[in-house]
């Protein structure tokens, strides 16, 4: 898949005031300064289409970026650590809650993991609520280029361990840098694909 057109369509605090057609929608979403909207920017070849921020927290609502006028890409706010107030970064933990289990759009969440550190302990929370939701979904570790591969290797490991003991699949990964592109054409294929794989559910005009 390319990229030829990304455009900004809109930011909502609520699922009411979302699109209500049925574009797919691909959702990006992980704990504050996760490297998001600096993932996104490089997915998309543009350097500010999200904004980027030294501040943890700076999305703080659902934005939503029209891509190719086919598809939507979901930028959801950070969960964890954020620079505002405890009640705000609970209304955003419910926002993505609400988001991920109620909206029938979505196609899959991509959830971003720092593949400098060890898997934390809300990430590894994220993806068994995913799990026991059954929702679709895969792994992005960001910032590779500043990690070590045995321990980005441990870190995915932990989620492999927590998949097996929910008996659930072998989460997808795919590592990605926003410095050197890595893992654009890995993420764009997968976008590519799930588009594709549900293009052949729909039924087709008799």
């Amino acid at each position: 898949m390319e990229i030829k057109t990304a455009i900004f369509h809109s930011s909502s605090g609520r699922l009411n005031q979302l699109p209500q057609e049925f574009t797919p929608e691909f959702a990006f979403v992980g704990r504050s300064n996760v490297g998001k909207s600096s993932l996104i920017n490089m997915l998309c070849n543009r350097k500010a289409l999200a904004h980027t921020s030294s501040t943890p927290g700076k999305t703080q609502s659902i934005n939503l970026y029209l891509i190719n006028e086919t598809w939507y890409l979901c930028d959801l706010p950070g969960f964890g650590y954020a620079k505002v107030a405890k009640t705000q970064r609970s209304t955003f933990q419910k926002m993505i809650l609400d988001y991920v289990t109620a909206r029938p759009q979505l196609d899959h969440i991509f959830v971003l993991i720092d593949g400098r550190i060890p898997a934390q302990k809300i990430d590894l929370e994220f993806i068994e609520f995913l799990i026991t939701e059954k929702k679709s979904y895969s792994l992005i570790v960001t910032k590779t280029d500043k990690g070590k591969q045995k321990e980005m290797a441990l870190m995915l490991n932990e989620f492999t361990k927590l998949a097996t003991s929910l008996e659930a699949p072998k989460p997808e990964h795919i590592m990605t840098s926003s410095i050197s592109k890595k893992g654009q054409v890995d993420l764009l294929a997968k976008i590519a694909t799930l588009i594709a794989d549900k293009n052949k559910k729909v039924p087709k005009d008799k």
